[in-house]
């Protein structure tokens, strides 16, 4: 079974940083729990702080389609709309 990587990088309006990282931190102990996550690790940019990153890791892609339908996510999108400059999501595969 090949794995799934998911490399998503968000950035926050310079005004609105902190409202991005609470709702992006409220997302990490129910999507941990959710069937097929591997792990879902946010980071936070040490030169810029307005940049976040998520890497995970699913067992299928299937699994990370069904994260994505989550409700939990649809009120993140909710609660910080026009509060994210950019979103940038990549889907990669682990190789080595």
């Amino acid at each position: 079974m090949t794995k799934l990587t998911i490399v998503a990088n968000i950035v926050a309006k310079d005004d609105q940083i902190e409202l991005v990282k609470t709702e992006l931190l409220k997302l990490i102990e129910i999507t941990r729990a959710e069937q097929g996550c591997i792990n879902y690790d946010l980071h936070q940019d040490n030169a810029n702080p307005a940049h976040f990153l998520f890497f995970e890791n699913w067992t299928s892609r299937e699994l990370w389609q069904t994260h994505m339908g989550n409700t939990h996510l649809a009120q993140y999108m909710a609660a910080t709309e026009g509060a994210v400059e950019s979103f940038t999501l990549n889907e990669m595969t682990h190789i080595a």
